[in-house]
This record gives structure tokens, C-alpha cells and sequence, in this order.
């Protein structure tokens, strides 16, 4: 029994030193950003370095790809069409999952840095990644209202892919910038560092970066979220002083 277990140790070892022949070791230039009255969105640099305990392997291209996703919410696509003249909701689906952002950025052009069996495995890419999540379907071609929900994130911003804009020096320090916009979600951003080489990937790293609102921002987040009804009797309020003014301020200037 103990030379079994020996033998299963020795043919162990030369494996465990294969696999990690390349191993990713990063950080992030912040791991928090605060959502104050004045945010604009923030500039978050991934940078890291690929650490080896052979010569670097031949074997295919060396890319590096981050992702970095914004906590899971609820949504409903729906596609609308006309009936007896008028615009109404006829069919869509309901996404229980969907990252409120979502950006990727690689060192290479994406097809040629991820596999598609990686890619379904890590589900790395904006469409593998939706296709992930739990769709309630009330729809025929449900992959056709998750291709809307993307391109419409895409054209505010909420979901990107760049390709190319990690920059790789010297096949072993790596760095990109994340964009994060102004209208971000209070909660954890997972961030993900994948190492691939032939489009395999050979090593990954996780961490995290915890968004939340301060100041002015918190006060009107707990407010609403806490008491609901104070927070609308105080809208309503200012709403009608508001108002009142903006009368008072015409018949001044427009007796």
C-alpha cells in the first residue's frame, strides 16, 4: 500500500511542475471605488507579470485576456411590433442573471487567443458569457433577444471587448486599463486573468473590485431602499417646491 502511494506521489509531482510551467501573478491599480454626486466613471489598471520555472514553451501564441463582470441583475428583453396601429410588447425573454457590466480586453484578437471549447468551458467571451446565465424564454429564438441585450449594452458602453489592448512586453509583463463608466452598480466586479497559449488556457487568476456609494449617493441609496415611503414623500415634496418656485420665478420676470 505504501509503495502504491509512493508511486502515485512520484507520477504526481511531474505533472503538477507541467501544468505549471506558466502561472499568472497580477494585481490591480485599485481594488474599490466609491460612487459620490461628482463620479464620472473611474480608470482601474490591471497589470501583472507571467512567472515560469522553465523556458518559455514554443507550443502556439502566448495571449493574455481580463475580463472583469459587475453583479448579476434581472432583465427583460422584449420586442415590440405593430398591431391596429399601435406599438405593443409581443414576445421576449426574462434573463435571471445578467452581469450589469461587462468588459473584455487580450493582448490578441480573440479567436486566435481562446479556443471555442475554452471559451465554453470559461465562458470568457460577452455572447458565451450571457449564454451562461438562466433565460426564462417566451420567445421562439431566444439567442436573438440575448444578441439585442448585447448590442444595446454595447452602444452605451456597458458592455465592451477590445481586442488588443493588453500590452505584453517581452512575453512576460502584461498590463490594460478597464474602463468603468459612471452609471455603475453598488457590489463586487469579479475580475479574471486568463493565461492561454494556443488558444488554450494554461492559467487564470481572480480577484475583485468592491463598488459602492458614499456621501450624498448613500444617503439617497438608503433612503430609497430602506424607507421607501419617506423617500417618496420627500421627492414629492421637493417636486412641488420645485414647482412653485419655477411659477414664482415666471410671474416675477413675466408680470
Amino acid at each position: 500500500m505504501l509503495r502504491f502511494l509512493a508511486l502515485l506521489v512520484a507520477l504526481a509531482l511531474p505533472l503538477g511542475a507541467a501544468v505549471a510551467a506558466e502561472v499568472v501573478v497580477a494585481d490591480l491599480s485599485q481594488d474599490r471605488v466609491s460612487i459620490s454626486t461628482s463620479f464620472d466613471g473611474s480608470e482601474i489598471l490591471v497589470f501583472g507579470a507571467i512567472k515560469r520555472n522553465a523556458p518559455e514553451p514554443s507550443e502556439g501564441p502566448l495571449a493574455v485576456i481580463v475580463t472583469v463582470s459587475g453583479p448579476d441583475e434581472m432583465v427583460t428583453v422584449r420586442r415590440k411590433d405593430r398591431r391596429f396601429g399601435i406599438w405593443v410588447n409581443v414576445e421576449g425573454i426574462e434573463v435571471d442573471r445578467a452581469p450589469s457590466f461587462y468588459a473584455v480586453a487580450s493582448s490578441l484578437p480573440l479567436d486566435r487567443a481562446l479556443s471555442e471549447t475554452e471559451d465554453l468551458r470559461w465562458k470568457i467571451t460577452t455572447e458565451r458569457k450571457l449564454r451562461a446565465v438562466g433565460a426564462t424564454s417566451m420567445a421562439a429564438d431566444a439567442s436573438a433577444f440575448l444578441d439585442a441585450l448585447i448590442r444595446v449594452r454595447e452602444a452605451v458602453d456597458v458592455y465592451t471587448t477590445d481586442e488588443e489592448t493588453v500590452r505584453l512586453q517581452d512575453a512576460t509583463l502584461f498590463s490594460t486599463e478597464i474602463a468603468l463608466p459612471s452609471a455603475l452598480t453598488e457590489g463586487n466586479y469579479d475580475t479574471r486573468i486568463f493565461l492561454t497559449r494556443g488558444g488554450q488556457v494554461v492559467d487564470s487568476f481572480a480577484t475583485s473590485i468592491y463598488v459602492q456609494k458614499v456621501g450624498l449617493e448613500r444617503f439617497i441609496y438608503n433612503l430609497a431602499h430602506d424607507r421607501p415611503l419617506i423617500y417618496g414623500l420627500l421627492s414629492l415634496a421637493i417636486a412641488i417646491a420645485a414647482g412653485w418656485t419655477a411659477s414664482a420665478v415666471f410671474r416675477y420676470l413675466l408680470p
